[in-house]
């Protein structure tokens, strides 16, 4: 029975005949034109905009090829097959070829490439789900997804902690066993995941503006360094940037979640500037954060730069250092900074540039840029960047891939693409995170706000947050 219906799928199938070539190209969504994907990816399956009555694509390898048909205008690749000629083929370029049928005629478009990289990406992704907007900031959900396959678990959700606002999922050293996100409101505090015990944190003292926001983990695990903040949402006039969000005030704190304390600086607790988005350099020895002079808000919104610096730490002593340095100023390169994550190697510092503020996915302008940190040399990154925001993100383990999230496209929803930096530094063009169904990004009405990369799943899901939400006081710190 199983092979009658096999064989009656075949039949009804229609099959190519009488071609005709043409110079136009395939409209292909998503765009997965001549890209570098990693060889454990899932499945770049895709849909053609002509409404097409049925597809023949053909993969063409140096060691193996791959025809597939589909009788409507969406190709989705089986994920066995898939892995296994990726496997094949991998650190070969493949010429894709496409065949489809239109209006009872089949035309043949002009092929295009995938190069398949031997480096592979970290296999799991964190994201939180939310509307593109401020009025419906407590329906979200924190999930983690597969990217080899299509696997996806929720993390956290609303429904689980009484509609509590959720700050997004931070992984340490790219691994499950460390991670961290806040919940907001009554019962909520930090939820701090190391090897799987879960702690719920109030990471906040008498000394502080607020509970901890922005952060990042010391590789060690033992340690976190974040901003505290006073932020305030806005709305703008000027369709660029419609929804603006500034800091009133702001400064750093680290923790130590073995001994629950915070540790400040004077040296980044000035009233008179502002400082946020701290990360840790992947030995540890250093923090890097963005700061910028105060100024009079909103009505001097336009004049809020940040620069990009650095100031020491020493696990041994908990100490910061006595001495701050600037790698990107503001005011000479007439611009803000956000964002700065360094890649695990330690050569590169990725990081994002807007024409002000901090809080740029609204800003058109917005884009990536990335510095060599052995010759301070920086990379527009032109083959990256779009004409909407790209903001949010993360580098792999092994430096060769980061994830950022892209507005491109509708300009509304925030979206994961991957991106190759190869041996040579060099940053090809991104792809946006494959899905099971082509049209799923059509259907969601949802963004992927920062999108993190880890190479191993987290131990907990969102009953576990739930029950900790309810039933776990949260531990001071001090």
């Amino acid at each position: 029975m199983i092979l009658m219906v096999i064989l009656l799928i075949t039949a009804c199938t229609p099959q190519p005949e009488n071609v005709t070539d043409t110079a136009e190209l395939a409209p292909i969504y998503p765009d997965y034109t001549d890209i570098t994907i990693p060889s454990n990816i899932a499945p770049l399956n895709f849909l053609l905009r002509n409404e097409a009555e049925a597809i023949q694509v053909t993969l063409q390898g140096e060691k193996e090829n791959w025809t597939i048909q589909s009788d409507d205008a969406h190709v989705c690749f089986p994920l066995k097959k898939w892995h296994e000629f990726l496997k094949a083929n991998q650190g070969e370029t493949i010429a894709v070829s496409l065949i489809a049928l239109k209006e009872g005629k089949w035309v043949r478009y002009p092929s295009f490439q995938w190069t398949i990289s031997k480096d592979k990406i970290d296999s799991y992704l964190s994201y939180r789900l939310i509307e593109p907007a401020y009025e419906v900031w407590n329906e979200v959900e924190i999930r983690e997804r597969n990217i080899e396959n299509f696997d996806e678990k929720v993390l956290s959700t609303h429904e689980n902690t009484n509609n509590a606002c959720m700050n997004c999922h931070i992984y340490g050293n790219n691994s499950g066993d460390l991670s961290m996100f806040h919940l907001r409101g009554p019962n909520g505090g930090s939820i701090l995941n190391r090897d799987g015990q879960l702690r719920k944190l109030t990471l906040k003292n008498q000394d502080m503006i607020s509970a901890t926001v922005y952060g990042d983990f010391h590789p060690s695990g033992r340690f976190g360094v974040f901003s505290t903040n006073i932020i305030i949402p806005a709305f703008h006039a000027f369709e660029n940037e419609r929804f603006e969000v500034y800091d009133t005030a702001s400064d750093l704190v680290i923790t130590d979640f073995d001994e629950n304390r915070l540790i400040s600086s004077p040296l980044i607790a000035d009233k008179g500037t502002f400082e946020t988005f701290p990360t840790f350099s992947p030995d540890g020895k250093y923090v890097y954060f963005c700061t910028a002079d105060t100024v009079a808000l909103p009505e001097d919104i336009e004049q809020l730069k940040y620069s990009l610096c650095r100031i020491a730490f020493d696990a041994e002593t908990k100490q910061w250092g006595e001495q701050v340095d600037t790698l990107w100023n503001a005011k000479e390169m007439n611009g803000s900074v956000c964002h700065p994550k360094i890649s695990p190697d330690g050569k590169y510092l990725l990081y994002t540039v807007a024409a002000y503020g901090t809080f740029p996915i609204w800003h058109r302008e917005t884009e990536l840029q990335m510095m060599n940190l052995q010759t301070g040399a920086i990379d527009s990154l032109k083959n990256v960047n779009s004409n909407r925001s790209e903001t949010y993100h993360s580098w792999s383990s092994n430096s060769r891939w980061f994830v950022f999230a892209s507005k491109r496209g509708d300009g509304q929803y925030g979206k994961p693409y991957f991106c190759y930096v190869d041996e040579n530094g060099q940053a090809h063009k991104p792809f946006v995170l494959p899905q099971k169904h082509p049209d799923h990004y059509d259907m969601t009405l949802k963004s992927f706000n920062i999108p993190n990369l880890s190479a191993s799943p987290t131990p907990f899901d969102a009953k576990d947050i739930g029950r900790i939400f309810e039933k776990i006081p949260a531990e001071v710190f001090q």
